[in-house]
């Protein structure tokens, strides 16, 4: 093989590389918050349905200009469909529970919060500030049963998530004051990269 072969085929396995790397790299969603802004990898290898219900909610601007309604330091921040004035965004149907990924509430996941019943998850979800292992499936469960299902982790602005915790709170509106950011801390945009159209 002379020297320009060689270079154009080195050319085209470099290519190649990329292009597989590109598809295979977890998809990434920017949120944009008024303390600043966290990036989180999604997972939509073990996740797959609970990652494209997010990707729904954010194509569409559903979070965008919505706030952090819950702060618990030590246990979790969350957020997704409320505005500053209490007022809720209409959501779509609930979505299957995903828990038996293998994903685990650890510090810096990213988890959707639901109500008592399994499939009830919409568009709320919450960022742990530590390891709560009470959130994962409850061991014996059912598969998918338990639990709330993690669909990513954080990978830049634990230092934002962790200003939203030290917030202080004390907010008015209809959330319970002790857990609510006495200044709003709103979500301007999330944005995703990453993922197919």
């Amino acid at each position: 093989m002379n020297w320009k072969a060689a270079v154009l085929f080195t050319a085209v396995l470099t290519c190649a590389a990329a292009a597989a790397e590109a598809q295979t790299a977890a998809p990434q969603a920017r949120i944009e918050t008024s303390l600043g802004t966290i990036t989180i990898a999604l997972d939509a290898a073990r996740a797959p349905k609970t990652v494209a219900n997010f990707i729904a909610y954010a194509r569409e601007g559903h979070f965008d200009g919505t706030i952090v309604y819950r702060v618990e330091p030590g246990f979790v921040i969350q957020m997704g469909s409320f505005e500053a004035d209490g007022r809720a965004r209409s959501v779509d149907a609930p979505i299957a529970l995903e828990t038996a990924s293998g994903l685990i509430n650890v510090r810096g996941s990213v988890a959707m919060a639901r109500q008592t019943s399994p499939a009830s998850a919409t568009a709320e979800f919450f960022i742990d500030l530590a390891d709560n292992p009470n959130l994962d499936s409850a061991p014996g469960a059912a598969p998918n049963t338990t639990g709330y299902a993690v669909f990513g982790h954080v990978t830049g602005g634990m230092d934002v998530v962790d200003r939203i915790a030290a917030a202080p709170l004390g907010g008015k509106g209809p959330f319970p004051p002790q857990a609510t950011p006495a200044t709003p801390v709103v979500i301007k945009k999330v944005t995703v990269s990453g993922a197919r159209p």
